[in-house]
């Protein structure tokens, strides 16, 4: 976890400070988790995730995707989150209808490579 903190915030060219202010936490509470000396709470994990956008598994080392990703059929029982197309909220039919399409259209590219 440690060498992976250090490179998220250097990809973004942050100084410990400069992270530290982000998160709103000091310096050295900050210097602590990339040095080992500190463990972040699991409340810091996530927000140190939502900082680098990235997932609490890439830096826990737990996979190599840094990417948070997000399944469309989750979306179908999400009261949290709104997918829209054109500024206009998509109904729980509409999703159905996008997942099936994809569906389909893998199943062809697939059928002819």
């Amino acid at each position: 976890m440690l060498q992976r903190l250090v490179n998220l915030r250097k990809s973004r060219k942050w100084s410990l400070q400069e992270t530290a202010d982000r998160l709103g936490i000091a310096k050295s509470t900050y210097a602590g988790y990339e040095s080992g000396y500190r463990e972040p709470s699991l409340q810091a994990l996530l927000q140190i995730g939502d900082l680098f956008d990235t997932t609490v598994d890439y830096m826990l080392n737990r996979t190599d995707d840094n990417q948070p990703k997000l399944e469309l059929t989750e979306l179908l029982h999400s009261k949290d989150m709104v997918l829209s197309l054109d500024e206009i909220p998509l109904t729980a039919e509409e999703i159905c209808d996008f997942i099936a399409f994809t569906r389909v259209k893998r199943d062809i590219k697939t059928s002819l490579d």
